[in-house]
């Protein structure tokens, strides 16, 4: 008679048969799938744009190492100086609100 360690060893390898057989099934059956699907035409999702060829007359600017910076004035700032805030000009933003503004920084003594 059989012990319960074999009865036990022999259910667990049972089971592992049956689940390995199972995958092999599985990937099969995936395998023929694959292969009948390959006879099917693939679609293309859009044609390539054609835009017009580049102009072979029109040639980039070439480039200097260490050329010339920009010429244009620096951005001004969003508000005007208060010179300007005296004849009349408005800043761009309003002043923050009260509770959003922070108490004054103490000195260190």
């Amino acid at each position: 008679m059989a012990t319960g360690k074999q009865r036990s060893y022999r259910k667990d390898l049972l089971i592992a048969s049956v689940l390995f057989v199972g995958g092999l099934v599985i990937s099969g059956v995936s395998l023929v799938e694959i292969a009948a699907r390959q006879s099917q035409e693939m679609a293309q999702a859009t044609p390539p744009v054609h835009s017009s060829p580049p102009n072979p007359q029109a040639k980039p600017a070439e480039s200097k190492p260490g050329g010339e910076r920009p010429t244009t004035p620096a951005p001004e700032p969003a508000r005007p100086d208060p010179d300007a805030q005296k004849t009349g000009a408005q800043p761009a933003l309003p002043p923050a609100p009260a509770e959003k503004t922070a108490p004054p920084v103490q000195q260190k003594k």
